[in-house]
């Protein structure tokens, strides 16, 4: 992507002032994508960006400048912006000497998709539109979307490390909308990895339009979901989010350090029932928050944040890790060259349970069945949440019965891990996911087995 040399001088450049530290992250991303709705091509978009970001650290202070200008002249000049805006000083040189770190992929890819016409992306578009327009009448719009990219990246800084990756991202969504007495209801699935156009010989594109048709044609029948206090049993790679929301968060070490946690200084304490093992595992092939090395150069880890019910440690980015005399735990991560790293998680999840699906389920006599959740907000300071079920089902006399109208489950995230009582075997990941954080949004996965929450409030129109 640009020569070593030029990188070693400018990292030279970015401590003449006296900086402690130096980092330069390059970045190379192309991308495209094609929207498919109402039976036409409303957008076919494609792009290139392109860029450095150099970061200088004095002290406690930190300056950080970025341009697409990748000559040497625009490099050093972002270099010396950086070091200005550190405030460093003294003077003097200081010449790093760069080592190339390798690299594995977590997994190759077959088909670049950037190989690959238009006009066939397009093409999976259409397919699916007819499949779920062909699930009946009542399906009144179906809007279907195809998004990949390939981002290559380079990290150098003045501990002396070079490392890159290279990192393909395929994605494929449809959301059908229902017409009936009850109004408009929406079903939708999504699917994305990070690997190449191979993504589709793994899926059938129909099946996936058909399942979000059907989703959104049940939902015509939906009762009002019920409201207070009652168990929650949320099926396999459909409680997710929560755990990555109301949880996750509050287990970034930047968080923990400002005291806006509610996991701070819990480090060695039962936070959870001992059922619960939370993961976060950037290393896991193909998924969507998946990658050979952090936007730091740090490579990618699995880390275990809760073991057997107990808090075993955080997430860690390279600054802070520095500051306490650890390593990264490689969950530095930047939305693009013009952005600063920040602690994010990758693949987040629950690790399976001792517990039959079908058994969980059997032994509610009443609650609510959760197959899908959507948005929500959460306070990572005390846990507290909201979100949004967007399929669920009323379960009665251990049976999932009539599928409910959305509602919102309210909680608070400490308090749902020590309320899980069973836990399944048959543990899936989710749909893949964007999260955002001060602005800046990186992809993610998450993941859990069928899941019972003893005590849950939900948030319904029943009477």
């Amino acid at each position: 992507m640009i020569d070593e040399a030029i990188v070693e001088r400018t990292l030279g450049a970015a401590l003449r002032t006296g900086g402690d530290f130096a980092e330069v992250f390059v970045e190379d991303k192309r991308s495209s994508s094609a929207m498919y709705d109402d039976g036409k091509v409303e957008e076919l978009t494609s792009g290139r960006d392109r860029g450095a970001g150099i970061r200088v650290v004095v002290g406690d202070t930190t300056g950080f400048a970025h341009t697409a200008d990748l000559s040497e002249p625009g490099l050093a000049a972002a270099a010396e912006a950086a070091a200005a805006a550190a405030r460093g000083g003294g003077g003097g040189e200081r010449v790093v000497s760069l080592e190339r770190r390798s690299t594995e992929p977590p997994n190759e890819v077959e088909i670049l998709p950037e190989t690959i016409p238009k006009a066939s992306k397009v093409e999976l578009l259409g397919r699916a539109d007819s499949a779920a327009r062909a699930q009946g009448s009542a399906i009144s719009q179906v809007m279907a979307r195809y998004a990949d990219s390939r981002r290559r990246i380079l990290v150098a800084n003045s501990d002396g490390l070079l490392a890159g990756d290279d990192q393909v991202k395929s994605l494929f969504s449809i959301s059908c909308v229902a017409s009936g007495d009850t109004g408009l209801q929406t079903g939708r699935e999504s699917i994305g990895a990070t690997v190449g156009f191979e993504l589709f010989d793994t899926y059938d594109i129909e099946e996936l339009a058909r399942r979000a048709a059907q989703r959104a044609l049940t939902k015509l029948d939906a009762v009002p979901a019920p409201s207070g206090e009652m168990p929650v049993v949320i099926g396999k790679g459909g409680g997710g989010v929560l755990f990555h929301e109301a949880c996750g968060h509050g287990l970034e070490a930047d968080l923990v350090n400002k005291n806006a946690s509610v996991f701070a200084g819990r480090v060695g304490q039962q936070v959870a029932n001992p059922l619960v093992t939370l993961v976060d595992d950037g290393t896991m092939a193909k998924e969507w928050g998946c990658y050979a090395i952090d936007d730091e150069g740090r490579p990618a880890q699995r880390n275990t944040l809760i073991e057997n019910g107990v808090l075993t440690d955080y997430m860690w980015d390279h600054l802070r890790a520095r500051k306490e005399g650890r390593e990264s735990s490689g969950n530095g991560r930047r939305q693009s060259y013009q952005h600063l790293p920040m602690v994010r998680m990758t693949n987040t999840f629950i690790g399976n349970g001792p517990d039959d699906p079908d058994d969980i389920v059997a032994g509610t006599e009443r609650g609510v069945f959760v197959a899908q959740l959507g948005g929500g907000q959460v306070n990572t300071a005390t846990g507290d949440f909201v979100f949004g079920m967007t399929e669920a089902y009323l379960i009665e006399d251990g049976k999932i019965t009539a599928p409910l109208r959305e509602g919102n489950l309210i909680g608070n995230g400490p308090e749902v891990l020590t309320r899980i009582d069973a836990l399944g075997n048959d543990f899936a990941m989710g749909s893949p996911g964007t999260c955002g954080k001060d602005g800046q949004g990186v992809p993610v996965g998450d993941g859990t087995p069928t899941l019972r929450v003893a005590r849950l409030t939900v948030g319904g129109t029943a009477a």
